[in-house]
C-alpha cells in the first residue's frame, strides 16, 4: 500500500489579521477547505484530507482561531460571525490561488461559520462551491450542547498531569469509541505548558465567549436558517445517526430550508462522525465531491 504524502504546512491571514495555520494535501486540483468542529484542530481531518487529494483536489485543513497552531487573538472575538469571517477571507485566499471558488466542509463550529460565511456572499456570486454541513443544523439539541460544552469546561484550566490523564477523561466521554493502541493523536490536540501541565489546544477564553444556542439566543438560530435558505449552491447534510446534537426532526427541518440538499445519516456515530465511523463518512464525502462538475 502507497503512504500518502505528507502535507505541506500553509499560513493564512483572517479576517482580523491574526494568523491561521494549516495543512494542504495534494498538489494540483480543485480547493476544499476543511473547517473543524469547537475545542478541534485541523489534524481531526488528517484521514478526509488524503482522501481528497486522491480524488484529484486539493485539501486545506486549517486551525480555526483560538485553535491548535492557530493565532490566539488578543481581544478574545470568538463568536460565531468571527469564525464565519475568517472563512469568508480562506474562501477568497482560496480562489485566488485556484481560480475557483473552494468546497466548504465544516464540522459543527466549522459548519456554522462556512454556513454564515456563505450567507455573506455577493449578490449573484458564490462564496463556495459546494457546502457540507458534518453534524450541524440551524437547531441542534441543547441538552447535547451543554453536556460537550461541560466536558470542554471540566479541564480547561486545570489541564492533566499526564497525556494518559487526559485519554482518560476522553474515554470516560466517549464510551462507545475504542480506545486507540497509541496517545499520539490525543497529545495533538494538547499543549504542554511551563508548569508541566497538559492543557487543551485552544484558548480557554474560547469556551468562556458569551456564544449562546438554544434559550435566549434565537439571534444566532434566526440568523443559521436564514443563511440556509440562502443556499443556492450544491449541499450535503451528514448527521451522527446517534448524534447528541442533531436528531432526525433537525434534519428533516433542514431539508425543508435546503430542499436541494443530500443527506446521509451515518450509523453507529455520533456527534463527531468522521472520527465515530470515518468509513462511512468517507464514502459520503466521496459520492458528493463526485457529483460536482
Amino acid at each position: 500500500m502507497t503512504r500518502a504524502k505528507a502535507p505541506a504546512a500553509a499560513m493564512f491571514e483572517g479576517a482580523s489579521g491574526n494568523t491561521l495555520v494549516g495543512d494542504v494535501y495534494g498538489e494540483e486540483g480543485p480547493p476544499v477547505l476543511l473547517l473543524h468542529g469547537g475545542g478541534q484542530t485541523r489534524h481531526a481531518w488528517k484521514k478526509t484530507a488524503e482522501l481528497i487529494a486522491g480524488l484529484g483536489r486539493v485539501a486545506y485543513a486549517v486551525d480555526q482561531r483560538g485553535h491548535g497552531d492557530s493565532e490566539w487573538v488578543a481581544d478574545g472575538a470568538y463568536q460565531y460571525d468571527d469564525f464565519a469571517a475568517d472563512a469568508r477571507t480562506l474562501a477568497d485566499t482560496l480562489a485566488k490561488r485556484s481560480g475557483v471558488r473552494p468546497v466548504a466542509v465544516g464540522a459543527s463550529l466549522g459548519g456554522m461559520a462556512a454556513l454564515l460565511a456563505d450567507a455573506g456572499k455577493p449578490s449573484g456570486g458564490r462564496m463556495f462551491e459546494a457546502l457540507v454541513l458534518v453534524d450541524i443544523t440551524p437547531r441542534i439539541d441543547v441538552d447535547g450542547v451543554a453536556r460537550i460544552q461541560a466536558f470542554m469546561r471540566a479541564h480547561a484550566h486545570e489541564g492533566f498531569g499526564s497525556i494518559a490523564e487526559a485519554a482518560d477523561a476522553v474515554a470516560a466521554y466517549l464510551p462507545h469509541r475504542p480506545r486507540p493502541h497509541s496517545h499520539e493523536g490525543l497529545k495533538k490536540n494538547l499543549r504542554l505548558h511551563t508548569d508541566g501541565r497538559w492543557r487543551w489546544h485552544w484558548d480557554p477564553r474560547f469556551i468562556e465567549s458569551n456564544r449562546r444556542i438554544g434559550p435566549g439566543s434565537e439571534d444566532v438560530e434566526r440568523a443559521l436558517i436564514a443563511a440556509a435558505k440562502a443556499i443556492t449552491v450544491p449541499a450535503l447534510l451528514v448527521r451522527g445517526a446517534s448524534s447528541e446534537l442533531v436528531q432526525e426532526d433537525h434534519a428533516r427541518d433542514f431539508l425543508k430550508l435546503v430542499p436541494h440538499a443530500r443527506y446521509v445519516d451515518v450509523s453507529g456515530a455520533r456527534h463527531m462522525v468522521a472520527g465515530d465511523r470515518n468509513d462511512q463518512f468517507a464514502k459520503a464525502i466521496e459520492d458528493f465531491l463526485s457529483r460536482l462538475k
